[in-house]
């Protein structure tokens, strides 16, 4: 079983790189699984939906063009909240080791998760020591996937596509994803590119990563 993930700011193009690819690897016949993080992963959701809702006075669902939203959750900084998610990040990193050791025995070739612990992690002052320490426990743990993706994006552009957090916010969270990628060299920077070229280097990181393609991953299509 192999494991695909894909990480990135709000707006970033995530959502379509991942159909792109699914349907990609399903065209060969690969057997694929999409999770997502939140609804899959994440302990405690119902209290982490009620303090972005409630507590911060978050807005809820999708922000559009025609209907930005101010959502009030990963944005909020203050230090009590950034306790919070050491602890619900750690749990989280423990759930995901549950999750893919289950899915060992499932009938599945490829799990491709939409966002991962990355996305969490993204979220701490990466700047201190504490934060860089949990970095390290927890990537020391959590089942690393077999090419871990982060879709890059010009916040300006995010923000427009995806209106829900400030767009100061998307500059920073985007500059802690290629922090991130350097610093633990786990992640696969897919530049800003038009969808379809975007769709192509998706293709040819999985297949670089991956030793053996040809007889690990046989009747894939061409790129093109």
């Amino acid at each position: 079983m192999k494991i695909v993930s894909f990480s990135g700011i709000d707006g970033a193009g995530k959502s379509t790189q991942i159909d792109a690819l699914q349907a990609w690897l399903n065209q060969a016949g690969q057997r694929t699984l999409l999770l997502t993080f939140w609804d899959d992963i994440v302990v405690l959701s119902g209290f982490r939906e009620f303090m972005s809702n409630k507590a911060f006075k978050g807005d809820q669902g999708i922000g559009s063009p025609d209907r930005p939203l101010r959502r009030r959750d990963k944005n909020v900084s203050a230090w009590p909240i950034t306790a919070l998610r050491f602890c619900l990040y750690f749990a989280d990193a423990v759930n995901v080791c549950r999750k893919v050791r289950s899915l060992r025995k499932a009938d599945v070739e490829v799990v491709i998760f939409d966002r991962y612990i990355y996305d969490e992690l993204a979220n701490l002052p990466l700047n201190r020591l504490l934060s860089r320490l949990l970095i390290r426990i927890v990537l020391a743990f959590v089942p690393k996937p077999d090419v871990a993706y982060v879709i890059d994006a010009d916040p300006a552009a995010a923000f427009a596509r995806k209106p829900e957090y400030p767009l100061e916010f998307l500059r920073r969270n985007r500059e802690a994803y290629l922090t991130l990628s350097r610093v633990t060299g786990q992640l696969s920077v897919i530049e800003p590119l038009p969808i379809e070229a975007a769709a192509i280097r998706v293709r040819q990181a999985l297949l670089r990563q991956l030793p053996e393609p040809e007889e690990r991953l046989s009747g894939l299509p061409a790129l093109q």
